[in-house]
């Protein structure tokens, strides 16, 4: 087999353990993706299809970004690699300073990780370290959300709360770790935006500080909106209670923006567009437009200043980091991405075309397998009726959609719908489109 062709077709699909994936299905029915150009993907077959995730939520500005490109090639050139430790090069303090400039309140200080999971574990770590530098070493509990996902590292997957992720690894979580219930309630079906009721949710957290002792408590963590487990999106109200409850015992609240970051509810971060500031705040994704890993843990001025002052001049001040923390290549995507968002104004046009998106999405409630819909700017979720056990229904109208021209994610019995940035509304059309086909076929394979 020739080089050119190697890696669209492979020989052999043995030796790939793959993540996430029914290795055993697949295999028997495999699905390539060979090229990708816009908002369009190619299949093995030949067979063109619409992205309707944005890849997983990480690829908003569209497939193939020249700009994107001719940075990381430009870089690659000149400079492919520094140390992160004790020495560095210029393009990640100018990338942290690019980034301070949009970040919500005094999340000015940057930790560059390498992807979303290390993001999460490293706003673990510096909580903990926050504390032990404010004398509250007693402080090592967390509080996450039932349905939430931070990642598949350790700490990130004992403060989530997607049980499949648990199960297996339950033996060896971290310790002291409690879950509040997750926000998605019986009566909020079929609702766009925000639900009117379920505020009190909020006070979980209350109730776990009382119980356990909020002073041995270090930091809450959810997702402005919970994006994986399928669009929960947060009652008026519920992430303000979250904070103000936060304040009152000394806890920090860490929101993981790693999906609703950079655009995806319609503003800049989850933090604006629900008015409430986070002490520290997780990004990934979108961050570099999904071309190369890279994760940011953004600080409070107060956090990075607590460590720092814990430490002589000369130590080290968190025995933390990575070998890729901040490479040229990924800190080159990033910049270019940053271009990117200020050039084509990426942040109101995601904005604009949330509403006529919405509309779209809403409109395949009357299809007979579909038990609920949620929406929030530019993502969606789509629950399907049971169909004998969990997780069927999602995976074989996956599977429906697929062959119908549409790509996207699901999570057990949720379709998740997450349009790129770059999309016009004839976009949006299609997608809503060749979802009502997929699910239809879907439906009537399922009467054969």
């Amino acid at each position: 087999m020739s080089s050119e062709n190697r890696t669209s077709v492979p020989n052999s699909l043995n030796e790939h353990w793959m993540p996430f994936t029914s290795n055993k299905d697949f295999k028997a029915n495999p699905r390539l993706i060979t090229e990708a150009k816009g908002v369009y993907l190619k299949t093995h077959h030949g067979k063109t299809q619409i992205d309707a995730s944005s890849g997983l939520f990480c690829n908003p500005l569209g497939h193939g970004r020249k700009e994107i490109t001719e940075a990381v090639t430009k870089q690659l050139e000149t400079l492919d690699y520094a140390q992160p430790f004790q020495q560095g090069f210029g393009g990640s303090f100018e990338l942290a300073s690019r980034i301070a400039k949009h970040t919500p309140g005094d999340l000015n200080k940057m930790f560059f990780t390498i992807c979303g999971s290390t993001a999460v574990e490293t706003a673990i770590k510096i909580a903990v370290a926050y504390h032990r530098a404010k004398g509250e070493a007693q402080r090592f509990r967390f509080v996450g959300r039932e349905r939430g996902y931070h990642g598949m590292n350790i700490g990130c997957v004992s403060v989530g709360g997607m049980v499949n992720n648990v199960k297996t690894f339950a033996s060896i979580l971290m310790p002291g770790v409690q879950h509040i219930r997750h926000t998605h309630l019986p009566e909020h079906k079929f609702i766009s935006g925000q639900p009117e009721t379920g505020d009190y949710l909020a006070n979980d957290l209350e109730t776990i500080c009382q119980n356990f002792g909020g002073e041995n408590i270090a930091a809450c963590i959810v997702e402005p909106i919970a994006g994986s487990t399928g669009t929960l999106v947060p009652p008026k109200g519920y992430l303000q209670k979250l904070r103000e409850i936060c304040d009152k015992y000394g806890i920090l609240l860490i929101f993981d923006e790693v999906i609703t970051g950079w655009g995806r509810t319609g503003s800049k971060f989850g933090a604006d567009e629900f008015g409430v500031t986070p002490d520290i705040m997780t990004m990934a994704k979108a961050t570099t437009n999904g071309v190369v890993p890279m994760g940011v843990v953004a600080c409070n001025d107060s956090i990075y200043d607590a460590v720092m002052d814990a430490s002589p001049t000369g130590a080290v001040e968190l025995f933390h980091g990575y070998t890729y923390s901040g490479i040229p290549v990924a800190v080159a995507a990033a910049l270019a991405v940053q271009d990117i968002f200020e050039k084509d104004d990426i942040f109101n046009r995601a904005k604009n075309l949330a509403p006529y998106f919405q509309k779209g999405l809403f409109s395949l409630q009357d299809l007979e397998s579909v038990d609920n819909i949620r929406g929030y700017g530019m993502m969606g979720g789509i629950d399907m009726k049971l169909n004998t056990k969990p997780g069927k229904a999602g995976f074989e109208c996956f599977k429906a959609c697929y062959e119908a021209g549409v790509n996207f994610k699901a999570t057990g019995d949720c379709l998740i719908i997450a349009p790129q940035f770059i999309c016009e509304e004839k976009h949006i059309d299609e997608i809503i489109d060749k979802l009502r086909t997929g699910i239809t076929n879907y439906q009537k394979n399922q009467k054969n």
